[in-house]
């Protein structure tokens, strides 16, 4: 199987909550998409782990293909 797998065709919504400890999926396996739920392991890859700097709505990517992981920007088009 190539990874990373295409989650999805658009982003999600996500409210972030400042100083929270996020695991953005990298992989496209998460069955708890945008984020990590462990299926990556024996893969090869890990999540991608940030910490909210402020609360705020953000993107998060699900095509996989985002230069600026974990938000969107608007490579799924």
């Amino acid at each position: 199987m190539e990874l990373p797998k295409r989650a999805g065709d658009a982003p999600i919504k996500i409210e972030l909550e400042e100083g929270k400890r996020y695991a953005w999926c990298t992989c496209g396996l998460s069955e708890s998409q945008p984020f990590c739920d462990g299926k990556h392991k024996g893969q090869g890859m890990s999540p991608n782990v940030f910490i909210a700097e402020k609360s705020e709505t953000k993107h998060l990517c699900t095509c996989k293909a985002t230069k600026n992981g974990p938000f969107c920007d608007g490579s799924h088009k």
